[in-house]
C-alpha cells in the first residue's frame, strides 16, 4: 500500500481545482505547507501548518473557475430528465 504525502494529495488536489495560473503565490504557500506538515513530526507545530494549510486551500476553492464537469447534482438532472424521456 502506498501512503501518499499530505504535499502530494495538495498538489493534486490544485490542479484538480486548477488554481496555480490563478493565484500562483497562494498555489506555492499551500504546497509549501504541506510540505512542512509531511516534514515535521511535532505536533503543535503539525496543527498550526495545518490550521494555515486549511485557510490556504478555502481560499484556492473560491478561486476555483466553476468546472465544465457537471457535478452530483447535474447527474440527478440529468439521469431524471432521461427516465422522463427530455
Amino acid at each position: 500500500m502506498v501512503i501518499l504525502a499530505i504535499a502530494d494529495k495538495i498538489r493534486a488536489e490544485i490542479e484538480q481545482l486548477r488554481v496555480e495560473a490563478l493565484a500562483p503565490g497562494l498555489a506555492a504557500l499551500a504546497i509549501e505547507l504541506a510540505e512542512t506538515f509531511d516534514d515535521t513530526d511535532a505536533s503543535t507545530s503539525r496543527a498550526v501548518v495545518a490550521r494555515e494549510l486549511s485557510a490556504v486551500m478555502k481560499t484556492l476553492k473560491v478561486m476555483a473557475p466553476v468546472g465544465e464537469e457537471g457535478d452530483k447534482l447535474d447527474d440527478l438532472a440529468a439521469r431524471r430528465a432521461q427516465r422522463r424521456g427530455a
